[in-house]
């Protein structure tokens, strides 16, 4: 019915970037708020950045500066450019689209999931 595709992860060095798209299949979302979370290895999964409906974000304060979000709503895909990455940021990193217009960083909140895509960076 609904599906979303995430791709753009892989490997990458400390101070390096990655772009990640997330497609989304099944129906348009371009009156909801969709978002980036990721989870690492032995922790929760963790809102990331999300986008709403007119192009306003919000960010995690360790990723401010670092990482860009932006939507195309006629592809129905949204983008996380991340530059400068840490090891911390290593994690899987899952897209998302929120039962609202308007960010919220609480995973409940959102009601479609992508299915994850890796990014490691090594120090």
């Amino acid at each position: 019915q609904v599906q979303l595709v995430e791709s753009g992860g892989g490997w990458v060095q400390a101070g390096g970037s990655l772009r990640l798209s997330c497609a989304a299949a099944g129906r348009t979302f371009s009156s909801l708020a969709m978002g980036w979370f990721r989870q690492a290895p032995g922790k929760e999964r963790e809102f990331v950045v999300g986008i709403s409906w007119n192009n306003e974000a919000t960010f995690l304060d360790s990723v401010k500066g670092r990482f860009t979000i932006s939507r195309n709503n006629a592809k129905n895909t949204v983008y996380l450019q991340m530059d400068n990455l840490k090891p911390e940021d290593t994690a899987v990193y899952y897209c998302a689209v929120s039962s609202s217009a308007f960010i919220t960083p609480r995973a409940n909140d959102y009601r479609y999931w992508g299915q994850g895509t890796q990014v490691t960076v090594s120090s």
